[in-house]
């Protein structure tokens, strides 16, 4: 079958390590900002602000010479939460070039045999859709495996307890529906779909306002008395047999399922077009289009879906030369044992700004004012932020692009951890001092 292309002009990648001649090999001295500059940027950040009641990183770069022009604590690591969505988003701009992994398949008569590749495209969202009946049309039915996939439904070091929220989909081999529940309110009443799950929706007296499903089971309970419906989407519990259910629904073909090892000789459906999973991974924050496509980038190298093999690929082949050995360890950010310094984080940008087109650089980035996580902060006549958030409990943090008034952009790192107070408080103050750095470079 043809295979969609999307919207990457081809001077996008690069062959495999050659790559690595146009990345930052180290950091070269600090240059020097002019005396009142520097002691701008000291007053904001320093012992007299308000960064210091918690820790705060700092690096403020000059992508055109390449030097460090200001920095505080950014040799010191921070959960850096989503913008370890930038590490995903170099991984697959490297390995996974224009298309996804979509499945590898062996035909057997009248019956094909297939194994997932980590594609969360199918019934997510508006991407465009794998055309599953045409490519099962010649097929009387589909045998799925999914002993290909070594990473468990959920990341080291996730919350048990963001089980039953949407940003936190379980990962499988072969996603349907982002493995996700719609919910919609009609009246009192709540009402799911796929609507296979609608008989396991109950109604209950606890005080909740919110359809909840149970930890263990595919079991849903809301109380019509208090019963908001604001919550969308809910995780549903994976299994194969699941799956095949619903796929055979989707496809109206018998789907079965046999966990057989993935053999030597087979094929690979690269089905839809990859630039769309990053831009919604980079402007939304998608968890699960991030996760998913760390097991795709797995796919692609080993034919394994293998997150933590994937992520020592990269950090020891294109990776190796950041100024701090990093602690990274899912696709998203959902995990507190992700750990990465500023400049780390300014050294991995400045790779990715040397090698994504700088209209698609800003297309994918949310700007301030204007797209995505930022859309409602950093706001200005003219955007001057372009730059990836992460936020969890008690850490924030921004890294990407500032233009400057003088025109220049530059690229810099914010990164806080263990502050008492709620992220908008923090938001804030960063927006002062990065207000002050566009208005005095």
């Amino acid at each position: 079958m043809p295979r969609i292309k999307s919207s990457f002009s081809k001077s996008f990648f690069f062959p495999g390590v050659l790559a690595l001649a146009f990345f930052l090999t180290g950091f070269p001295s600090a240059a020097q900002l002019s005396r009142i500059q520097y002691e701008k940027l000291e007053t904001a950040l320093g012992e007299t602000s308000f960064f210091s009641g918690h820790l705060t990183g700092f690096m403020l770069y000059d992508l055109d010479s390449q030097r460090v022009l200001f920095e505080k604590n950014s040799q010191i690591r921070f959960i850096p939460a989503s913008a370890t969505k930038l590490f995903t988003l170099f991984s697959s701009l490297l390995v996974l070039q224009d298309s996804t992994q979509t499945l590898r398949y062996v035909a057997d008569g009248d019956t094909l045999r297939i194994w997932g590749s980590g594609d969360p495209s199918w019934k997510y969202k508006k991407f465009a859709q794998p055309d599953f009946r045409r490519f099962l049309a010649p097929f009387k039915a589909v045998v799925f495996s999914d002993a290909n996939q070594v990473s468990p439904a959920f990341g080291y070091g996730w919350q048990w307890d963001d089980y039953y929220f949407d940003y936190a989909a379980e990962r499988t081999s072969l996603p349907i529906y982002g493995n996700l529940v719609q919910v919609r309110k009609t009246g009192s009443q709540a009402f799911v779909l796929p609507a296979i799950f609608q008989p396991y929706v109950k109604t209950t007296n606890r005080p909740i306002k919110e359809l909840e499903r149970d930890f263990h089971s595919n079991s849903f309970a809301y109380n019509p008395s208090t019963f908001q419906g604001k919550e969308e989407f809910i995780p549903f519990l994976t299994s194969p047999e699941l799956f095949i259910e619903l796929a055979s629904v989707e496809t109206g073909k018998p789907w079965l399922y046999r966990p057989d090892s993935l053999p030597i000789a087979h094929s690979l459906w690269r089905a839809s077009p990859l630039f769309p999973l990053l831009k919604e991974m980079m402007l939304e924050s998608d968890n699960f289009i991030a996760e998913q496509l760390m097991l795709m980038v797995s796919d692609r190298l080993f034919q394994t879906l293998d997150t933590e093999r994937a992520i020592e690929y990269i950090q020891k082949t294109y990776l190796f030369d950041l100024p701090d050995q990093t602690n990274w360890v899912d696709g998203s950010g959902l995990s507190r044992h992700n750990l990465f310094t500023p400049r780390s984080m300014v050294a991995l940008f400045d790779k990715l700004y040397r090698i994504i087109p700088e209209d698609q650089l800003y297309e994918i980035l949310p700007t301030g004012g204007k797209t995505g996580t930022l859309k409602n902060s950093y706001q200005a006549a003219q955007p001057y932020i372009f730059a990836k958030t992460g936020t969890m409990s008690n850490n924030h943090s921004l890294v990407g692009l500032i233009k400057a008034k003088s025109r220049k952009t530059y690229c810099f790192a914010f990164m806080n951890s263990n502050y008492p107070y709620s992220a908008s408080i923090v938001r804030k103050e960063m927006e002062k001092v990065m207000i002050m750095v566009r208005d005095m470079m």
